[in-house]
């Protein structure tokens, strides 16, 4: 295996200093038999190659220098220019070359493309929601969205957060998740203990129409459920009026897939590769059944049996089928989690 990509296969919670909090925590549960995806991770020593082959480390150094986390302007200006010089960089030929040999053995047509951070999910800081994500990416755009994954450690949001966590003298790098894109009927979120009550029995599962990322940048209200993970019983039902969904958009998409990203507008070919699409009457009905709410509790408890810890978890449903497509630690919690659970 080249030593800028490994497959989930052949990574571990161990690896979070090369694959970043996001790629370790897949790689870990697909050795535990949790159903994920199939993918694999650029390492972050890629991304810290690009840098030194480029002499960019200098640049990126000066240009955080300059910035006033009080003045908007300054943190926007780093921001666009350090992101517009990664993106004017090419991607060294031979790693190129593993990213598009990789997606191959993938036999996916499209995938998802996920920042992640070197420092995520550590004690020090969480990179959770900082970072970007590409959904419905194909083999032509792929390695544009690698770069793009890279630059979003710059992002004005991420610049202010290094300041806020005081890690702006720190050497913070990213990997880059690239995995089987799950055009998921319905998809959500859990929580496998309460995040309010931190009642150590109640998962919170929370559901809605299309792509998870509607749920997780809060665009969308979905269903909620309260699961006894004691007995498996189901204690609450809150149905949300759900209005659209997003979806991948076939029509558009398909005509420009090589489309090229300029000047700041990263997102130009992610918008076009995803709809929103209305739900009308349809986005009022209860979005899991009750046989389907347990069935993703079940995968939520087991994930949390291996880790020993609450987790915080992406899940997406396809065909029926259920895949896990990130988990972590809920970092909000204010009690002790459970004495004589393994750590």
């Amino acid at each position: 295996m080249p030593n800028h990509l490994k497959f989930f296969s052949h990574i571990s919670k161990s690896d979070v200093a090369i694959a970043g909090g996001k790629g370790a925590s897949l790689g870990e549960m697909s050795k535990a038999k949790i159903p994920v995806p199939p993918g694999f991770v650029v390492l972050a020593g890629a991304f810290d190659r690009f840098l030194e082959e480029t002499d960019l480390n200098a640049e990126i150094k000066a240009r955080l220098k300059e910035v006033n986390p009080e003045d908007t302007n300054s943190v926007d200006k780093a921001s666009n220019v350090i992101r517009d010089t990664i993106h004017d960089h090419e991607m060294p030929k031979d790693l190129a070359e593993e990213i598009l040999k990789a997606f191959d053995e993938l036999r996916a047509e499209h995938v998802a493309v996920r920042s992640s951070a070197t420092a995520e999910d550590s004690a020090v800081a969480s990179w959770a929601g900082e970072l970007e994500t590409y959904l419905n990416t194909t083999r032509e755009n792929v390695v544009e969205r690698v770069k793009n994954c890279w630059s979003s450690l710059f992002t004005p949001r991420a610049i202010f957060y290094r300041h806020e966590k005081k890690l702006i003298d720190h050497y913070v790098s990213v990997a880059v998740v690239i995995q089987k894109m799950i055009q998921s009927e319905i998809s959500g979120v859990a929580f496998t203990v309460h995040p309010v009550t931190e009642d150590h029995d109640q998962m919170i599962i929370e559901a809605g129409y299309g792509l998870g990322e509607a749920i997780v940048s809060g665009q969308i209200t979905p269903d909620s459920y309260v699961v006894l993970k004691s007995d498996m019983s189901i204690m609450d039902i809150n149905v949300g009026t759900q209005t659209r969904k997003l979806v991948r958009n076939v029509r558009t998409y398909e005509k420009n897939t090589k489309l090229r990203t300029t000047k700041i507008k990263f997102k130009k070919d992610e918008d076009l590769a995803n709809e929103w699409v209305e739900l009308g009457s349809d986005g009022e009905k209860q979005k899991l059944s009750g046989k389907q709410i347990i069935e993703v509790a079940k995968v939520c408890k087991r994930i949390e049996d291996h880790y020993g810890f609450p987790c915080d978890i992406e899940w997406a449903m396809e065909g029926g089928r259920i895949y896990i497509t990130q988990s972590r630690p809920i970092t909000t919690l204010k009690k002790t989690w459970g004495v004589g659970r393994k750590t």
